[in-house]
C-alpha cells in the first residue's frame, strides 16, 4: 500500500512523462506493443548438437529462448518493472511462466508453472530448473500451488468466483496481495512464454494480462524454411516465428530496441550462455552503458 509491495519496489526518480504514461494508458491492453522476430534456426540446432555430441546433455530450442531471456532481462533490469495502479516498480526477482501440459491428448489438462531465476544462471542451470518443474508438473495427478488456488476458488459458485476475483484485483491495486498467493500466482510475473512450436503451431501474438503484472509474452512457434537474401542470391533457410508483446508504459522504446538487439545476439550465440554473469546491473533510470560492456562482451563479439 502507498507504493510498498511484496514483489517490488516503487521506482521513484523516473522521466515525468513515463511517470504520466500510466494514467493516460490505465490498463496493458491499453499499452500493448507487437513484434515479430525470425530467428535464425542454424545456431540453435549446432548449439544442441554440440553439448550433446560433448556429453553436456541435451538441450532444446525452450531452453535457449528462455536462457537468453533470464539473461538479457538480468543485464537490462528495467525490463524486470511493472505497472500498479499508476505507479512503476521494479520487480524484485525474475520470475518466467509458461504452460506444461500433461499429455498430448486434447482432452489433457494444462498447468501453469512460475519459475525464478537470480539471473546469474548458466544455461545448463535453466535448463535443469525447466527440466524438474516439467518433470513434476507432468504427472496427471501432480497438482501445484497454482492449481490448488484455481480450485479452491472455483469450489464455489460462479457469482463468488466473480467476488473472489474482484477482491484478489483490489488487495493487488493496493499493494495488499500476501506474497503467499503472489508466490504461486503465474500472472505476477516478468515474463510468459508460450511455445506453440511443441504442438506444431503458428507463433501468436498473445495479450499480456490485465490480471496480475506481466510485462511482457514472447511466443515461438513452428519453425519454416523461407527465402533469405545471401549476398546476391536468395537461398532457403529455417526460421524460428517468434513474437513478442510488451506492456510499453514500464520501459521506454529506445532501452527495449538495444535490449532486443543484444538478445538476438544471444539466440545466434548461445554458447556465451554457458558462463555465469559475473556481475547484475542496477536498475537504474539513467542507462549506464559502461555497466553493461563487460557483462554483453560475448554477445557483441
Amino acid at each position: 500500500m502507498f507504493g510498498y509491495r511484496a514483489d517490488g519496489k516503487k521506482v521513484r526518480d523516473i522521466d515525468p512523462i513515463q511517470r504520466i504514461v500510466p494514467h493516460i494508458m490505465r490498463h496493458r491492453h491499453d499499452a500493448m506493443n507487437f513484434l515479430t522476430v525470425e530467428l535464425p534456426c542454424e545456431p540453435f540446432d549446432e548449439f544442441i548438437k554440440k553439448e550433446s555430441a560433448d556429453g553436456n546433455g541435451e538441450y532444446d530450442y525452450m531452453h535457449i529462448i528462455i536462457a537468453g531471456l533470464v539473461r538479457i532481462i538480468a543485464n537490462y533490469p528495467r525490463l524486470n518493472r511493472f505497472v500498479m495502479n499508476g505507479r512503476i516498480y521494479k520487480r524484485n526477482v525474475i520470475n518466467i511462466s509458461f504452460v506444461v501440459r500433461k499429455g498430448m491428448s486434447p482432452d489433457a489438462p494444462d498447468t501453469t508453472v512460475k519459475l525464478a531465476f537470480t539471473g546469474r544462471e548458466t544455461i545448463a542451470e535453466v535448463r535443469e530448473k525447466i527440466n524438474e518443474v516439467i518433470v513434476a508438473n507432468s504427472n496427471m495427478d501432480s497438482n501445484n500451488g497454482t492449481d490448488k488456488l484455481a480450485r479452491l476458488i472455483t469450489f464455489t459458485p460462479n457469482v463468488v468466483i466473480a467476488m473472489l476475483v474482484g477482491f484478489i484485483k483490489f488487495l493487488d491495486k493496493h499493494g495488499l496481495l500476501p506474497k503467499s498467493v503472489i508466490g504461486v500466482s503465474p500472472f505476477h510475473t516478468t515474463a510468459f512464454v508460450t511455445n506453440m512450436k511443441s504442438i506444431k503451431g503458428p507463433s501468436i501474438y498473445h495479450h499480456v494480462y490485465d490480471f496480475g503484472n506481466t510485462g511482457m509474452f514472447f511466443s515461438m512457434g513452428k519453425e519454416a524454411m523461407v527465402p533469405v537474401v545471401s549476398g546476391k542470391e536468395v537461398v532457403p533457410a529455417k526460421r524460428l516465428p517468434f513474437k513478442i508483446v510488451t506492456d510499453e508504459r514500464f520501459c521506454d522504446g529506445f532501452y527495449f530496441s538495444t535490449a532486443l538487439r543484444v538478445l538476438r545476439k544471444y539466440y545466434t550465440h548461445p554458447e556465451v550462455l554457458k558462463e555465469p554473469l559475473e556481475e547484475l546491473p542496477d536498475d537504474v533510470t539513467v542507462i549506464d552503458r559502461h555497466s553493461f560492456k563487460k557483462s554483453n562482451r560475448g554477445a557483441e563479439e
